[in-house]
């Protein structure tokens, strides 16, 4: 049985259903209050064990945050609207749930924790729960990285690392999202996020001093929310002149202690690939694409994406080429962006794929429809794809993809009387490498 008090303001009718749920098993409602202010007066009063509250500035504050933390009190918002979790999520707090969460969703974070789902090397060891104790350190799983890459022209790579993110993190993985573009950062104002103190830059200053720690990763980086998808975000640099703090063995250390944080890092790095700039006087200055071809290089998996119209696609072809410079290809998947008939012609998917078939000698290209509606309507809010438009057919496209080529694929239940399966070793390429 919990003790719990209410604080849902003037949303009378979701107050009632929790209500209604809360007397059915069994639990005891001390107090209904409307504001921030009456629920600090009531903590040392009634002393709850835990309090729901709503997510809106009037009835979820700072001073209320600390207050319970001083009462030992458990805290839950209920959030109506993006920018109420937002809000919660500016004050640090992750126990937020939506409006329409019923009140076994509720129990389950007060009697639990917050679901933390395992690492990929530790299936079927059990979910941690956040603040049940410190981060591990040390695994031997280290996560995997998937660089987001494409030429110059705004070929789409902030919304396809995004939507990766997200869909990795709705699979029931651990992901932090990197922001490594030292041209044009634009992680942060597209989620709607606050850029001033950028959360990349700052871990790479960390990992210069040796200083970069899970409770300082948990720290600078920002956490997007969502019912299912919820992922780490360390956004990039404000300003184009702070490239300088994106050293190349920054951005290697930076990334090797993120594998060790998360499931998952993917990483929205910069167009650029040359490296002219080496032949300068001074072998020791610092290299503006050095941090895009350090996180290219420190990729398991990269995705290389390109605009599916003609000037795109030649934009494509003749990066491509530098690009395979760089790495091996054999771990690069090519995705065309916005692909439509109004730019291409008849039918435009095979003409794509046989052009770059013909220039490129690339085979199995992803093909992401053009979907503007969608697309402005995650920018406008500030959320992804997924929850902005769940039926968007690009963001359709790139949840097959990830289903895919990203996740590993499901280990099939072993034939009876086998009393030693034969374990199948995790490697990108999911379904797709099995059908190979």
């Amino acid at each position: 049985m919990i003790v719990v008090a209410l604080a849902l303001s003037l949303d009378r009718r979701t107050e009632d259903r929790l209500l209604g749920d809360l007397i059915e098993r069994g639990h005891t409602v001390l107090a209904r209050l409307v504001n921030a202010r009456e629920m600090e007066a009531a903590l040392p009063v009634y002393a709850p064990e835990a309090i729901i509250v709503g997510a809106a500035r009037s009835t979820l504050t700072a001073e209320l945050i600390a207050a319970c933390d001083h009462h030992g009190v458990r805290i839950v918002a209920v959030a109506h609207s993006d920018l109420e979790r937002r809000h919660a999520a500016s004050l640090g707090l992750y126990e937020v749930v939506d409006e329409s969460a019923s009140w076994s969703d509720i129990e389950k974070i007060l009697l639990g924790g917050i679901e933390v789902p395992a690492r990929i090397g530790d299936l079927g060891r059990g979910a941690g729960v956040l603040g049940a104790g410190p981060l591990p350190t040390g695994s031997v799983h280290a996560g995997a990285v998937i660089a987001v890459w494409g030429p110059a022209g705004a070929p789409g790579r902030t919304t396809v690392a995004i939507t990766i993110a997200a869909e990795i993190a709705a699979a029931g993985h651990t992901v932090v999202l990197a922001d490594v573009d030292t041209y044009s950062g634009s992680v942060a104002p597209t989620l709607g996020m606050l850029d001033e103190a950028p959360g990349f830059a700052a871990a790479c200053r960390l990992a210069g001093a040796d200083a970069l720690t899970h409770s300082e990763l948990e720290r600078i980086a920002q956490r997007y929310n969502s019912p299912k998808g919820a992922f780490w975000v360390l956004t990039g640099i404000g300003r184009p002149s702070r490239w300088p703090e994106l050293s190349g063995d920054r951005v290697t250390k930076t990334i090797q202690a993120l594998r060790d944080w998360v499931d998952y890092v993917v990483i929205d790095t910069g167009f650029n690939l040359e490296s002219d700039e080496e032949i300068s006087s001074d072998l020791f200055a610092p290299r503006r694409n050095a941090a895009t071809v350090s996180a290219i290089g420190q990729a398991d998996h990269v995705v290389a994406c390109g605009l599916a119209d003609p000037v795109g696609m030649a934009r494509f072809l003749r990066s491509w080429v530098e690009l395979g410079e760089i790495l091996s290809t054999d771990r690069v998947s090519v995705l065309m962006n916005k692909v439509r008939a109004s730019a291409i012609g008849l039918d435009p998917r095979g003409q794509v794929s046989a052009t770059l078939r013909r220039f490129g000698g690339i085979e199995g290209v992803v093909l992401v429809p053009h979907d503007q509606q969608g697309v402005d309507a995650a920018v406008l809010t500030g959320r992804t794809l997924r929850d902005a438009a769940p039926k968007s057919p690009a963001r359709a496209s790139i949840r097959q993809f990830v289903s895919d080529e990203l996740l590993p694929a499901p280990v099939a239940a072993p034939a009876r009387g086998r009393k030693h399966p034969e374990r199948r070793p995790w490697s990108f390429g999911g379904r797709a490498a099995a059908r190979r």
